[in-house]
């Protein structure tokens, strides 16, 4: 019976998974060394890539497993399982340090491929075209191509002022945004300052209304007070409890005569 099914049936699954890839990689990159054209390699490193992506994906979750059920196996069973995924692991990288192999191998060839020109048919072809042109056909195709390069050269002249220009006025747009919004700023400020100011002033406008009411009050009761005094001095002139008011003339007394003419 298989260790792994006795602890967990999953782990036993993920392992046959793990092992079905690693077979499947053995094969491909056993592929891949008898392909010769490039592109057909570009695309079986891609499957491979795609293999080992799920392979690592397999192995995350055969670790998890592994954590989840540390808490009801004994020492020696943690152990082993830890073991089986570190030669996981390991074989995996084994199998990536591979695919970087061929993928130098790969883009090293393609590089080749590039700086080498034309295909030896088409070179070929190209030299019986010319070997059957006279000299005035070669001047005027040479001359042709010399005007189409010049054409293009243009083109990507055209393109890199037109991109400049772009630039240009994208640095101006920023820097007028940039000025705009510092004069925000600016006018911000002067706004907080004069509200400000105006709060202080209401303040000061509010004591100065509440002082002016508290005296108004006061004179109002002095007012008030100096009317009664003069309505208790009309009503009850000889009382003397009430001094006479400064400014305001005694009442007129009954005047006695001490000679009264027959």
């Amino acid at each position: 019976m298989d260790p792994l099914a006795a602890v967990s049936e999953e782990l036993a699954e993920i392992d046959g998974q793990v092992a079905d890839i690693f077979r499947a990689l053995s094969n491909g990159f056993q592929k891949l060394e008898k392909i010769k054209d490039v592109n057909r390699q570009s695309r079986q490193l891609e499957e491979l890539t795609d293999k080992m992506r799920e392979c690592k994906r397999l192995i995350k979750e055969f670790d998890r497993e592994v954590k989840e059920t540390e808490r009801r196996t004994d020492a020696n069973t943690h152990k082993m399982l830890n073991e089986k995924k570190q030669s996981m692991v390991k074989e995996l990288n084994s199998y990536v340090a591979l695919k970087k192999q061929h993928q130098s191998n790969l883009e090293n060839n393609k590089r080749v491929d590039i700086f080498d020109g034309p295909s030896e048919g088409f070179g070929e072809e190209n030299v019986l075209l010319a070997s059957s042109m006279t000299n005035q056909q070669l001047i005027d195709r040479g001359n042709h191509m010399m005007n189409e390069t010049d054409q293009a050269i243009d083109r990507a002249k055209k393109v890199v002022q037109d991109t400049v220009d772009v630039g240009t006025e994208t640095a101006a747009a920023l820097k007028a945004q940039t000025e705009q919004m510092s004069r925000i700023v600016n006018e911000l400020d002067s706004i907080h300052f004069s509200i400000k100011k105006a709060s202080k002033l209401v303040k000061e406008i509010g004591r100065q209304v509440a002082t002016d009411k508290c005296i108004m009050a006061l004179l109002f009761l002095i007012v008030i007070g100096v009317i009664a005094i003069i309505i208790v001095k009309l009503v009850n002139p000889n009382n003397k409890d009430i001094r006479d008011i400064p400014g305001l003339a005694p009442p007129a007394m009954n005047r006695r005569l001490l000679w009264t003419p027959n």
